[in-house]
């Protein structure tokens, strides 16, 4: 055979190549995660170019601009309709623009706005060399008690980073409830954890625990992403997509064109609830529901406050918006499959979280046990499986994150020598020392226990309507007694507040500057007026309640 006659073979035999066509990308309907993905890239630009003393100004600057401009483009968002009629896919598929993602993204960035005050809080803790200090070390690489820790608290350095490091998780925390494939979940979920497990190492005060906290956090969370991660193969491997709709598609069975590759692995069901179990076992971990609980204690109490007041609410509502979307958009049709296991998940959730939180001795934990048990509460709402489930789910935790970030940012005004004082036996008497702090700590309190008139009980009382409707009432008869429970220890606190003699060698209450106040007063109004007149913000979040496929 000729040369010429081989050539022809190789240049027949080869298929033109198809044009990759660009990509499609709707900027309006991501614009809320766009803008606060520019302001953390740029807050990462400011420590590289700006000189030390104005760092912490125009970061603060930055990120409060950025949360605003987002939280303004979600109202424009959901007031176009994209919450209710015009609801749809953007992304070529990866994100939901839906009125569950919306009211979330929303919930997330007021949040996340109101956390951020109480990062740049810098008035209560005693000056240091002159220099005013925040929560957070003066240099993170430093080794604690060394001579170049040392060195930097002298020169009045401060981790400035902590403000793109929020806008970097915040991001996540937006694509994670609107996430619309398995990927794009993955990558939120990472985007969102890897901020968070460095912002729990930065305590100024007590560093050696805050940076046990954060290994802990860094390992547990690593080993949940790997089941995330694991369980989004396997259910690839079952639907042959990793699109929400796609997978949900051929769990129904109602999938257009049967390929012969997906008629070998739909019939296998060990792919697919395997699959599904790791992935919602991942989700799990993030709410810190039983038995996927055990970093939550040690990582609240080791944080520096400000982080776990915006870790406790903003990373729970990312969660649960994530995991309706995976129960309600990819397994509907294996409810009888996962509502038995949720059941046994919500029950010891509740149970769990309310009796282990009345052996505590130290405010934060007590805090930590606290927000276990109201992750069952959320849940009893995501096992209902209704439209009034997901709305009640929606409320819950929009008034949950405010009363959880104003009682974080109470206990950081509580303070002896040693930096904040935690122990249960620190706030006794406080109601003689500093009324008007105990009686705000107190409300937020009685926001937890949910007693009426406060957001609470509105919160509380939705969630059980819910699932009781649907049909999973013996839940709500473990609810009930759980909150019981939980009401003890909530009252036991406001008890030794104001009914207890303060110690004459017992902490100082330090007055705030008006970021925390802010903070604090938002706390207050949201939860005096979603207890009071919850119907307007119950109606928007069942008007929202709708998710898209």
């Amino acid at each position: 055979m000729s040369a010429s006659a081989v050539h022809s073979l190789w240049t027949i035999a080869a298929d033109p190549i198809p044009k990759i066509g660009a990509p499609k990308i709707e900027y309006g309907q991501l614009s809320p995660t766009l803008i606060i993905v520019g302001a953390a890239v740029v807050g990462v630009l400011i420590e590289a170019v700006v000189p030390r003393k104005a760092r912490y100004y125009a970061q603060v600057f930055v990120s409060v601009v950025a949360l605003v401009a987002a939280f303004a483009a979600v109202v424009a968002l959901a007031a176009g309709g994209y919450a209710t009629t015009k609801a749809g896919i953007a992304a070529m598929g990866a994100i939901a623009v839906d009125g569950p993602a919306l009211f979330l993204q929303g919930t997330i960035l007021l949040a996340a706005l109101v956390g951020l005050f109480t990062f740049a809080e810098r008035r209560l803790d005693p000056a240091a060399h002159g220099n005013r200090v925040d929560s957070f070390a003066a240099q993170a690489a430093s080794v604690p008690g060394s001579d170049s820790e040392k060195a930097a608290v002298k020169a009045g350095f401060t981790t400035t980073e902590v403000f793109p490091l929020l806008l970097f998780a915040v991001a996540g925390m937006l694509v994670f409830p609107a996430a619309n494939d398995l990927l794009t979940l993955f990558i939120a979920l990472e985007v969102l954890s890897l901020p968070l497990y460095l912002m729990c190492a930065l305590a100024r005060r007590k560093r050696l625990m805050s940076q046990e906290a954060a290994v802990k956090y860094f390992l547990l969370g690593a080993f949940a992403s790997a089941f995330t991660l694991f369980g989004i193969a396997l259910l690839y491997g079952y639907a042959g997509s990793v699109s929400y709709a796609t997978i949900a598609q051929v769990v129904d069975g109602t999938v257009p064109e049967v390929t012969p590759a997906l008629a070998g692995t739909m019939g296998n069901d060990a792919l697919l609830l395997v699959g599904a179990a790791m992935i919602v076992m991942g989700l799990l971990f993030k709410v810190g529901a039983v038995p996927f609980h055990m970093w939550t204690p040690d990582v609240y109490q080791g944080a520096p406050t400000p982080v776990t007041g915006f870790m406790a609410a903003a990373t729970k509502v990312a969660a649960f918006g994530a995991l309706l979307r995976i129960l309600y958009v990819v397994l509907p049709g294996l409810r009888w499959d996962w509502r038995p296991v949720m059941w046994g998940v919500v029950i010891v959730t509740m149970l769990g979280g309310a009796i282990v939180a009345i052996t505590q001795t130290d405010i934060k934990r007590l805090l930590a046990y606290s927000s276990i048990a109201h992750a069952g509460f959320i849940l009893a709402g995501v096992i209902a499986t209704t439209p009034d489930g997901v709305s009640s789910v929606l409320f819950y935790l929009a008034a949950y994150s405010f009363v959880t970030i104003g009682a974080f940012a109470v206990v950081t005004l509580v303070r002896d020598a040693s930096g904040e004082a935690t122990h249960l036996s620190n706030w006794a008497g406080l109601g003689r020392r500093s009324p008007l702090v105990a009686a705000v700590f107190a409300v937020f309190l009685l926001a937890f226990a949910g007693i009426p008139l406060t957001s609470g009980f509105a919160g509380k009382f939705a969630v059980f309507k819910a699932a009781a409707e649907g049909g999973a009432a013996p839940l709500v008869v473990v609810g009930v007694i759980s909150s019981a429970i939980a009401a003890f220890f909530y009252i036991r606190v406001i008890v030794l507040m104001f009914f207890s003699e303060p110690r004459p060698e017992g902490p100082t209450v330090a007055v705030p500057s008006p970021l925390t106040m802010t903070a604090i007063g938002v706390g207050v109004a949201v939860t005096l007026v979603l207890g009071v007149a919850p119907q307007y913000f119950l109606d928007l979040a069942s008007t929202a309640g709708v998710f898209v496929r």
